[in-house]
């Protein structure tokens, strides 16, 4: 059994500890407050939607671990967080976001009924190609730069790019820093720096505390492990097949397209995506999607 003593605690970069996070009333306001630039007290109530993973596979080990959240005017909100770098991960936050859009309306429902809904990305990860830790981002006319619509909002929070620490930062920034800590030493300083922060802290502190809280968090860190680790080994492999393939054929762009659909595939597949949604997103026919996945399978048992 493990030491329920010793200076264990969790990190919100772990989407486990972040959605366990998310789940208390107060730090999940505080934190949309800093995402919406308001403070708490003008967020309206918020409600937990459920985001069970989806069961489409037996032995799925990893499947999505969001946060959907609905606000009392009817608004939604996005949250994920994800540790390491994910290919196609534009092409993947439109797909969820259009999800969470589209799923607003039922039969019979007028447009005019549908709500703005934003989707978080909360990055370990470097997505832009520039300095900026936060970008927000909306549909606008190419030219004049005419916002099209408000309805649909992305905004990346990427970690590795934070900025030297003032005393004035926006709130954000607190929060940001806060998901980033490595130890409480550091969880401790950034405590001190908000009181909505200290809660989360608090929080934080008794997740950590929790024996099956520990175990369930211990269990999806290796699950992740384990499937950055088996993605590294089809990584290697699909090279070695390319290279193979780009002697015998001289098709390299053909090589870099069919090792870069094939991670996608997999990602999605370990996430629970279904052969239909994984589809839609890779632009190939079911049949050829239950194909790879057969063989990819296949290889894996060998």
């Amino acid at each position: 059994m493990n030491d329920t003593n010793d200076d264990f605690i969790m990190l919100p970069t772990v989407d486990f500890c972040f959605k366990e996070l998310m789940k208390n009333p107060e730090v999940r306001t505080a934190f949309i407050a800093a995402l919406l630039d308001c403070p708490p007290s003008e967020v309206p109530e918020t409600e937990l939607l459920p985001t069970d993973l989806p069961r489409h596979y037996a032995d799925d080990k990893l499947g999505i671990l969001d946060v959907h959240v609905r606000m009392l005017d009817g608004r939604r909100m996005n949250l994920e967080m994800q540790m390491l770098f994910y290919e196609y991960w534009d092409a993947r936050v439109l797909f969820y976001l259009g999800k969470m859009f589209t799923e607003q309306l039922k039969e019979g429902d007028p447009y005019d009924s549908l709500k703005k809904c934003i989707h978080v990305s909360i990055l370990n990860f470097s997505w832009f190609d520039d300095e900026d830790c936060c970008h927000t981002i909306h549909l606008f006319d190419d030219e004049k730069k005419i916002l099209f619509s408000e309805l649909l909002e992305i905004q990346f929070l990427e970690l590795t790019k934070l900025p030297s620490e003032t005393p004035s930062e926006p709130v954000l920034l607190r929060w940001m820093r806060f998901f980033h800590c490595k130890n409480r030493k550091e969880f401790e300083h950034m405590a001190k720096t908000d009181k909505h922060v200290e809660i989360a802290y608090q929080e934080l502190i008794r997740l950590s505390a929790d024996e099956k809280k520990r175990l369930a968090y211990e269990a999806r860190q290796k699950a992740i492990r384990d499937f950055n680790s088996q993605v590294q080994s089809y990584r290697e492999a699909g090279f070695r097949d390319g290279q193979l393939q780009g002697r015998q054929e001289g098709r390299l762009e053909g090589r870099k397209e069919g090792f870069q659909d094939s991670i996608q595939i997999l990602q999605l597949y370990k996430q629970g995506v279904s052969v239909k949604e994984i589809s839609a997103i890779c632009h190939k026919t079911e049949n050829d999607i239950e194909q790879f996945l057969l063989l990819a399978s296949n290889a894996v048992a060998t």
